[in-house]
């Protein structure tokens, strides 16, 4: 018996509407330590299309008042939920003694995302034994950290140390400098202005997730996603917003510009993505625009991906995120310094 062609069509679309769903990617976002819970908090209140939440943490009573799909206590015996008191090596150990619970909720995950803040004891210590033992054949690992001020002298060799790690265990780790991102909200009180370090983190993986895993104006494929992070170790991210007929230029030329981690040489980045959003009104033209613009900025031989999403919130502004992968930034070659106050000397260390 032959199908009609309203069977057929009908038919048809089931198959592709199942071959679509085999092929969509699973992604599972992990924070880890305070900084790391924090973001997750800040993209579960927002809600995520496509992906799990995780937060980890040593500290109960942190942990306690995170959102997230899923809270994992990490050395729970070790610790006793009291946290890692500053200490890497105590992170990393909690992050060994719990990895069952993490290999687990993360079996069926094509791309993983590990967010943390680096300087303290969990984010630090368990983020790149967490990326290490998470790394599978035909997994990409994202870590997307934060950097302390420079002035916090400890946090920041601390936090020095784990970078260095983590670019080795992770596919590519998105850092934001804090001391850099003093400088775009300055104005604002301690608390809002680290409050912005979450919100950026938060937008780059809630707009990466979307783009890949449900229909947008424009997806990012996760092979190509795959291109440009596989094994390219440090990145660098800027975002820029802005309203008015000149929009997507002042966006793009803002997040160029704004870079949140000081790099040696913008135009020998290995990869680019380039994310745009804004609302209802924001047009094809527009976004081909953006992409073209960071064409322009870097050498041909340099492979750009790029995606787009509609957000309604965002009507008559557009926001672009572009992300400079394979990097070179200063921040790990920087030399520790000594501080003299009596006699107000500074100089490097001999």
């Amino acid at each position: 018996m032959e199908l009609s062609s309203e069977g057929q069509y009908f038919l048809e679309s089931e198959k592709i509407e199942a071959v679509m769903r085999m092929a969509r990617p699973n992604v599972t976002v992990i924070g880890v330590g305070g900084a790391g819970s924090n973001i997750v908090s800040w993209i579960k209140q927002r809600g995520i299309s496509g992906g799990k939440l995780i937060a980890a943490n040593t500290d109960a009573a942190h942990l306690s008042i995170t959102k997230a799909d899923r809270r994992i206590l990490m050395g729970e015996k070790l610790m006793h939920g009291q946290g890692a008191g500053g200490y890497p090596e105590r992170g990393a150990l909690a992050a060994r003694d719990s990895i069952a619970e993490f290999v687990k909720e993360t079996q069926n995950s094509n791309i993983v995302f590990i967010c943390a803040g680096l300087g303290g004891g969990t984010g630090t210590g368990s983020a790149g034994v967490l990326a290490r033992e998470l790394r599978r054949p035909g997994r990409l690992v994202i870590g997307v950290v934060t950097l302390p001020f420079s002035v916090e002298r400890y946090r920041y060799e601390s936090a020095k140390n784990g970078l260095k790690g983590l670019r080795t265990d992770c596919d590519t780790v998105v850092a934001i400098d804090n001391t850099k991102l003093s400088k775009v909200a300055g104005d604002l009180p301690l608390q809002q202005a680290l409050g912005v370090a979450n919100e950026l983190v938060g937008q780059f993986v809630k707009g990466i997730t979307e783009t890949i895993t449900t229909a947008s104006l424009i997806n990012i494929d996760y092979a190509d996603l795959r291109a440009i992070t596989e094994r390219k170790g440090l990145a660098a991210i800027g975002v820029g917003e802005a309203k008015g007929t000149d929009r997507v230029e002042t966006a793009v030329r803002t997040a160029i510009e704004g870079q949140l981690l000081d790099i040696r040489d913008i135009t020998k980045s290995q990869g680019v993505l380039v994310h745009v959003t804004g609302g209802q009104d924001i047009t094809l033209e527009e976004v081909t625009k953006a992409g073209e613009l960071v064409t322009k900025s870097l050498p041909s031989k340099v492979r750009i991906v790029w995606g787009a999403r509609v957000d309604p919130s965002l009507e008559g502004h557009a926001r672009v995120m572009v992300v400079l992968t394979g990097v070179e930034s200063t921040f790990l070659s920087q030399q520790e310094y000594r501080f003299s106050l009596g006699a107000l000397k500074v100089g490097p260390k001999n």
